[in-house]
């Protein structure tokens, strides 16, 4: 009988937002992904990485502004820096946690690539913020470049970036072959690396992939049973922060599908879980998808706990 197959993506909590904060993030992390592939699931991790590009992004266009000779890094290359990194310690993490528990299972790091649309409407509407805060001379020299700055009245200006849809995950093979020789697989991190397909070459692009939409792209190519997000809360919930709200155990698509149309999940966070559930169900048949915390995420796939999209 084949295993089931579980996509899941990683939140900011689950990461910290700094060294220190990460080994110590990941070695808790590390224990309830070992959970599920005790419990024979075929597991597949996709990170975010918000605040570790950021940080990468900052300190190597700082470095080249002061040393003749090292140029900037562009956004590709800081989201490719960033997986790196962060696989490190997930798969140091969760290779020690398994042969703590008798587990020998190779755990791999993919460095992915994922297309992007050239003519992505959101490279017209950039919303991603990225990097320290500037003064008004830095920024309009950023704008000089071509890129796109905004203010944060009393905090001065940031760079901010495209967020386009995921559109292919280039290195799907190698994922699909390791998933299949029953490893487990650390892919698309912070989104992916975003390029665009130019002749026979792949150019990065200066952008950010929103991870849950390439979480539940990932799913779907590798046909997963279960997309699992994990996020800062422990369901979804209709009126977020008002008297009214009200914590949701179970939806079909069509109601999370009105619910998302009637405006109750906030575009820059839940929205995208939102929009990657649905997609993914749809795609496929007998899928379910989940959102819920880290800490409840054991509970969410027996059905006690999270919010369930079916």
């Amino acid at each position: 009988m084949a295993k089931k197959r579980i996509v899941m993506a990683l939140g900011h909590h689950a990461l910290g937002t700094n060294l220190p904060e990460q080994k110590a993030a990941v070695a808790s992390t590390a224990r309830v992904i070992a959970d599920f592939i005790q419990e024979g699931w075929q597991v597949a991790l996709v990170h975010s990485n918000a605040p570790q590009v950021g940080m990468i992004h900052t300190a190597m266009n700082e470095f080249g502004k002061q040393h003749n000779g090292y140029s900037m890094a562009p956004m590709s290359v800081c989201s490719a820096m960033s997986q790196g990194y962060i696989g490190y310690d997930l798969q140091n993490g969760i290779r020690s946690e398994m042969v703590r528990r008798g587990i020998y299972k190779p755990v791999s790091t993919i460095l992915t690539q994922v297309m992007v649309d050239t003519y992505d409407e959101s490279f017209y509407t950039p919303v991603k913020k990225i990097g320290r805060y500037m003064t008004a001379e830095e920024a309009a020299l950023e704008e000089e470049k071509g890129n796109y700055v905004a203010e944060e009245p009393g905090k001065g200006f940031r760079r901010i970036v495209a967020s386009p849809k995921p559109v292919a995950i280039v290195e799907i093979d190698a994922i699909k072959a390791l998933m299949d020789a029953d490893q487990i697989v650390i892919a698309c991190g912070g989104g992916g690396i975003p390029v665009m397909e130019q002749g026979y070459n792949l150019k990065g692009a200066s952008a950010i992939i929103e991870k849950d939409l390439a979480s539940g792209l990932l799913a779907k190519e590798i046909d997963a049973d279960v997309l699992m997000i994990l996020t800062s809360v422990d369901n979804v919930t209709l009126n977020y922060g008002t008297e009214k709200q009200q914590p949701i155990s179970q939806m079909s698509v069509e109601e999370a599908r009105e619910f998302a149309h009637k405006g109750h999940f906030e575009f820059a966070s839940m929205l995208p879980k939102i929009t990657a559930s649905i997609d993914f169900i749809e795609n496929g048949k007998g899928r379910k998808a989940i959102i819920t915390s880290l800490s409840r995420a054991r509970e969410s796939i027996a059905g006690k706990a999270g919010t369930v999209i079916q």
